[in-house]
């Protein structure tokens, strides 16, 4: 069914609306770019929500509808919106596989939860800077085996942040970078922060050679606490990176691709579930209308850390990924997966949408 998409005819083609499955073919009849909205003409939820519909361009999109009155609406990129006629649906039945409405959420909405993660954030920069200097400390003194204990309280501090990286910009690679491609923590002469002090650290170098990057590190941290205090968090990336920060763990941690020697994974990924909790946390009131497997969600991450946690020790230290059996290994990446499936909805519902 093709349905026109423009300013002065949203909605226009849709003549025999009926329930069930529907495919409709979707014109943008502008000179620009758009989105377009399938929504409930009573209560503004949305079936469909077609984004970036370049001038000119057709898309398909498929819907399955029971009873209701709905209407398309049109939003240019440089105009108010375009309210599509009324189109009613009756006489339906129960309609297997429905498609399910979704209340929009809007950018003022994100704000209180922004603010409440960013003020989080806020709050555990100086401990992740006193933890560092603790680092410093330690290797100034020469005492490795206290070293290795702060760094792995440092680091996975740090791991919890997941949600405040791309307002950390370029610091985030000073403190927690990677590796260039082909290359170890210790054979990339240009990384700094975290893995390369891991590398030095649990690879037999003297305290004297290490603490130089710990140094580093810690004016690393200074300046991304100032930094940030005058940053902000992206509103789109609290529920994209609930989902992202596990599913960074899952390709990262749980491959063993950030080992630099630590064999700390599991406790980074302890961490990254956390961090997971921390982003969910202000998002609670909006999820709680809008995604009825919340408490699901909630009762995986609780199953996934408790199975994590038993790979930690009494003396503090953690099981290192490669001494998992096999069945450890499957059951860590299900009970991943599975909270990952149930986090993926969360990015797609907090995506701010426009609704004028």
């Amino acid at each position: 069914m093709r349905i026109s998409a423009g300013v002065d005819d949203c909605g226009k083609g849709w003549t025999s609306p009926h329930d069930g499955r529907q495919t409709f073919e979707i014109h943008n009849t502008t000179v620009a770019g758009e989105e377009v909205h399938l929504e409930n003409a009573a209560t503004g939820a949305l079936y469909l929500d077609v984004e970036s519909l370049g001038a000119a361009a057709r898309q398909k999109a498929t819907v399955t509808l029971g009873n209701g009155t709905y209407r398309f609406v049109c939003l240019p990129a440089d105009g108010e919106a375009a309210l599509g006629a009324k189109v009613t649906i009756t006489g339906s039945k129960a309609v297997v596989g429905a498609t399910p409405a979704l209340k929009p959420v809007t950018r003022n909405e994100l704000i209180p939860a922004l603010k409440s993660y960013q003020a989080w954030v806020q709050g555990r920069l100086p401990v992740l800077q006193t933890q560092v200097q603790q680092l410093e400390s330690d290797l100034r003194a020469g005492d490795l085996s206290a070293a290795r204990a702060s760094w792995l309280t440092a680091h996975q501090t740090y791991e919890t942040l997941g949600a405040a990286y791309g307002a950390f910009g370029d610091l985030d690679t000073a403190v927690n970078g990677l590796p260039a491609p082909g290359k170890t923590a210790r054979q990339d002469r240009h990384l700094e922060g975290f893995h390369r002090i891991e590398a030095l650290l649990y690879g037999g170098a003297p305290a004297s050679d290490i603490a130089p990057y710990a140094s580093r590190l810690v004016r690393s941290v200074s300046a991304l606490r100032s930094a940030f205090a005058s940053g902000r968090v992206d509103p789109v990336d609290i529920g994209l990176r609930s989902h992202e920060i596990l599913e960074n763990a899952l390709e990262l941690e749980l491959t063993g691709r950030t080992d630099a020697g630590s064999h700390t994974a599991l406790a980074t990924v302890d961490a990254n579930l956390t961090g997971t909790r921390e982003a969910l946390a202000p998002l609670r009131t909006i999820l709680a209308a809008r995604y009825p497997d919340l408490p699901a969600t909630k009762r995986a991450l609780d199953t996934a850390q408790h199975l994590i946690r038993t790979f930690r020790r009494t003396d503090d230290a953690w099981t290192p990924l490669p001494a998992l059996t096999r069945s450890q290994r499957e059951k860590v990446n299900a009970e991943i997966d599975a909270t990952l499936e149930l986090l993926a909805p969360v990015a797609a519902i907090c995506d701010p949408r426009r609704t004028s």
